[in-house]
């Protein structure tokens, strides 16, 4: 571990000696922002249309704007996710200190998951940025905060799914703008596969729909912690990892 932690630190610090981390975080910042701003005034609004209308009926602030904010922050993650792996490997082959990597001591699982931790840990530090938003919610009104903690575990999972597969195809070349491009068609693919659900019934139909990212984070944004939802992305982390250790092996063979 602590080979791994070293090489987490180093990546960590390679972020944010560069505009990348502050570039995403501003980024973040403002379109989480301006989500936040907007279910807010919906919220406000349709309360006091119920109000002026004598309904006076509750309405859930989980539900009307804890919900919508952590599917539009799961959406803003597919562009920044591709940002924040396309340099992991891509770089090291570009600057040709992959082959240092490679013939050094450190064994290849030890070098991928002190990327990928650091890459996680980017990653968490950006979705951070919108749990300032939410801690108004607190001030103004009395939202349940376990649905909250659900929802941003999901988003983990969801992140370190994606960061794995992004770390594995950022090994197979080393041009940043393929390993970022590559890494956001992926990511689309398997935030659209339910997408055939809608008109398909058969099988392979229903295999996609399952393979969809989408479809495992909804239960996470409703506040509820399943099982099988958390078994799929640490099965999906774990296959992404697995298939990096294959081409880091192929890459010590060619050094």
């Amino acid at each position: 571990m602590k080979n791994v932690w070293i090489i987490c630190r180093k990546e960590l610090k390679s972020y944010f000696v560069s505009p990348i981390a502050y570039g995403l975080m501003a980024f973040f910042a403002a379109i989480s922002g301006y989500f936040f701003y907007i279910a807010t005034a919906i919220f406000v609004t349709r309360g006091i249309e119920s109000q002026m209308m004598g309904r006076g009926m509750p309405m859930d602030l989980n539900e009307w704007i804890v919900r919508p904010l952590l599917m539009n922050v799961s959406v803003i993650g597919l562009f920044l996710i591709p940002m924040i792996t396309m340099r992991l490997f891509a770089e090291e082959k570009r600057s040709g200190t992959i082959e240092l990597l490679a013939t050094s001591p450190v064994r290849d699982m030890e070098i991928i998951l002190g990327k990928w931790f650091a890459a996680l840990i980017m990653y968490a530090c950006i979705l951070g940025i919108s749990l300032l938003n939410l801690s108004l919610l607190f001030v103004y009104g009395k939202p349940d905060w376990k649905p909250i903690l659900i929802g941003y575990l999901g988003l983990l999972l969801q992140g370190g799914c994606l960061l794995a597969i992004g770390t594995f195809i950022s090994t197979t070349t080393r041009n940043q703008i393929i390993a970022g491009v590559a890494t956001f068609a992926v990511c689309l693919l398997l935030w659209v596969f339910d997408w055939v659900t809608a008109y398909e019934t058969a099988n392979w139909a229903k295999v996609m729909g399952y393979m969809s990212v989408v479809t495992h984070f909804e239960t996470f944004a409703k506040g509820v912690l399943d099982s099988k939802d958390v078994i799929f992305y640490l099965s999906m982390i774990f296959f992404g990892l697995f298939l990096t250790s294959r081409s880091m092996e192929s890459l010590r063979w060619r050094s």
